[in-house]
């Protein structure tokens, strides 16, 4: 009952995960982001947050993103009802969707990036995300924002909507960051009737306040 989008921006060395649910407080589970690394997007039944902990452990290692999938399902015995999609710093990606994961299931990969959803309203959920990624201009946030407003506009998640977030993190912004960390977006949406609509909101404000003062 899930939608997201894993990319990266190797000229700007952004990286990062952007997730739709009807499930509270996704963000807390869904992202997993490391600056230099990579990102991964961990979803499906039970969500399983260490799935993302062990695929992103992987990223850092240098692992390609399809063997750090493996890696992080070959401890999991519901691998069949489980959805990732990684990407590395530098562009390479891979999903995995299990052969039980409810239906509308699937993912797509390209350079850079990678979509995938289960419990979707149709099959036109996806292709619609990786259009609308792929013709967005402007930072990273602001192209995987249009991924969800895509999604959500081709149908989204059958069951209807609850939370969204979206994570960026962008290797060297520690070094002029005021909190001295990489992370440079984190924006959640826990639990709202329209999240897409509410976490458009939140990054025009953070867009806003990076235009006036910077990180």
């Amino acid at each position: 009952m899930t939608y997201s989008i894993v990319a990266v921006d190797p000229a700007s060395g952004e990286v990062g995960c952007a997730v739709q649910s009807k499930y509270f407080a996704i963000g807390a589970v869904t992202p997993w982001v490391r600056a230099g690394a990579g990102a991964v997007a961990t979803q499906a039944m039970g969500v399983v947050a260490r799935n993302g902990e062990r695929a992103l452990a992987a990223l850092e290692l240098g692992v390609d993103p399809a063997e750090a999938l493996e890696r992080a399902l070959a401890q999991d015995r519901n691998r069949e009802i489980r959805q990732l999609g990684a990407v590395a710093a530098d562009g390479r990606a891979a999903a995995f969707t299990g052969r039980d994961c409810v239906g509308w299931a699937g993912h797509l990969v390209e350079d850079g990036f990678a979509v995938q959803g289960n419990m979707l309203a149709n099959a036109d959920v996806l292709p619609a995300m990786r259009r609308a990624f792929s013709e967005a201009s402007g930072p990273l946030p602001e192209r995987m924002m249009a991924a969800l407003e895509a999604a959500e506009a081709a149908g989204g998640d059958r069951r209807g909507q609850q939370a969204a977030a979206l994570v960026v993190e962008q290797l060297g912004a520690a070094e002029r960051s005021r909190e001295g960390v990489d992370r440079i977006c984190d924006l959640r949406v826990d639990d709202h009737p329209e999240p897409i609509v509410e976490l458009r909101r939140l990054l025009t404000l953070w867009s806003r306040r990076q235009a006036e003062s910077g990180p």
